[in-house]
């Protein structure tokens, strides 16, 4: 299985461009699958200069209604128009921020592309594919992250606080490896990986994606609680490969506890599992 990062907040040259967003293409033996299409056009120049083909992915997958996450959708449907593309029912509700400034803006989707015949909405566990599939519905044992605090969602007329009922996780299963993807984790990793181990019985053995560790509204986790974390994955025995909304300095403390078991994609970083 070959993973392409098109898109992440950092890049490992000026080759590939940057943006606050995420975008992995994924290659198994049977599927070319892309998950997330960051926040505009750049996941597609990006591709190119991987040699990836954007036409010819068969399934997209949308973690959540977000715009870093979901602003390139408008851009996939005039390159594909082929493949399923899976979302959340509650992905193209509205969403927005509260900004350092105490301004709100609006983050959620286009929702003029919400009619698309190639949208394929998603239950709380979706089976794609054989070997793929998706689950929401997190239940919150641990507290969610502090860095979720200013995101915000329209509910029966008033704007509260966003309760990421529409996050999904992505899980691929092939030659006995089982990964589990993330876009954001804004329902708590550690929440999301004891729920993945409910419904699977076992831990994964890769770990992929943003763990929201840190935001430009509610901060960066606070050390304490960045090592019990730490700890936690380090337990759970899989390799962990982290990106965008994790935060780098975070990412350095989560390093320097876990050694060879985490490491980071940037535009242009390629993994083979």
């Amino acid at each position: 299985m070959i993973i392409k990062t098109l898109v992440e907040n950092t890049s490992i040259s000026e080759d590939f461009g940057s943006e606050h967003g995420l975008s992995l293409y994924i290659e198994t033996k049977k599927h070319k699958i892309l998950f997330d299409v960051g926040a505009s056009e750049l996941f597609l120049q990006n591709a190119k200069k991987f040699d990836v083909n954007i036409a010819d992915v068969d399934f997209l997958v949308i973690s959540h209604g977000h715009y870093d996450h979901g602003g390139g959708l408008a851009a996939f449907f005039k390159e594909n128009t082929k493949a399923e593309v899976f979302l959340h029912r509650l992905a193209f509700e509205k969403y927005y921020a509260v900004r350092p400034n105490n301004t709100i803006d609006y983050i959620g989707l286009n929702e003029d592309l919400k009619q698309n015949n190639q949208i394929i909405f998603t239950s709380d566990r979706f089976f794609i594919n054989n070997g793929i599939q998706v689950f929401s519905n997190i239940i919150q044992k641990e507290s969610a992250p502090k860095s979720n605090k200013g995101l915000l969602m329209e509910h029966k007329g008033e704007t509260i606080d966003d309760t990421f009922e529409h996050e999904q996780n992505l899980i691929l299963e092939e030659d006995g490896k089982v990964l589990l993807i993330t876009g954001c984790a804004h329902n708590g990793i550690i929440n999301i990986l004891e729920h993945f181990q409910a419904i699977k019985g076992r831990m994964p053995d890769y770990v992929i994606g943003g763990f929201h560790l840190s935001s430009h509204s509610g901060g960066d986790e606070d050390p304490e609680t960045v090592d019990r974390i730490a700890k936690y994955l380090l337990a759970t025995k899989a390799m962990f490969y982290t990106c965008h909304c994790t935060g780098i300095e975070t990412y350095n403390r989560l390093k320097a506890k876990m050694g060879d078991s985490i490491g980071y994609l940037s535009s242009g970083k390629q993994i083979t599992i």
